[in-house]
């Protein structure tokens, strides 16, 4: 009969840890970077070497219609088609806001940490200064490219450089199945 009189000392001090303990573990991305420099991120740390990075958002700003209006805002922004914003977040994130890409890339318009600083974006997992900062780095590219959009995709995707150094999108494979791929969103999406 003794832990009937335990019980209710154990249950208040149950509540009382799961009220005040940190919900970090459970709803947060883990980031930790390898001994070649590459940077790894999880929800799930396996080991005391991944570190908190950022608490997870939920998928409401995406299913509320919100993607939508930042998408129209940004086309008027930078001059450019809603379809064509639509068609390169389906291409490089699937409208997942949370992607993050084995190269780093953030987000869904999946910003490099370089293009979002480049394009004033502090968080790239924010819908709204992703897409505006992804639609600034698509204009830069189609201006840079005089309109040409393989081009502008091959840029965005690859980067301004190798297009450049190869005169057209470069003969990477990933690069040349991500142009299609967004050509074939566009048609879908006008």
């Amino acid at each position: 009969m003794k832990w009937m009189g335990i019980c209710p000392a154990f249950v208040w001090i149950l509540v009382t840890v799961f009220c005040f303990v940190s919900v970090e573990g459970w709803c947060g991305i883990y980031k930790y970077v390898d001994a070649n420099g590459v940077v790894h991120f999880t929800n799930t740390p396996t080991g005391n070497h991944f570190r908190f990075y950022m608490k997870e958002t939920s998928d409401t700003d995406v299913a509320s219609g919100l993607v939508n209006d930042l998408i129209a805002r940004s086309a008027r922004t930078f001059n450019l088609e809603e379809a064509l914003i639509k068609a390169v977040i389906r291409a490089e994130s699937n409208y997942d806001p949370r992607a993050v890409s084995p190269k780093g890339a953030q987000g869904l318009m999946q910003l490099i940490p370089s293009t979002a600083r480049a394009m004033q974006v502090n968080d790239p997992f924010d819908a709204a200064e992703n897409i505006r900062g992804g639609s600034r780095y698509l204009r830069l590219m189609l201006d840079q490219f005089d309109g040409d959009l393989e081009l502008a995709l091959a840029a965005y995707n690859a980067g301004p450089g190798n297009v450049r150094r190869y005169g057209g999108v470069p003969p990477f494979p990933e690069t040349q199945n991500y142009v299609r791929k967004v050509k074939e969103y566009l048609q879908a999406y006008r």
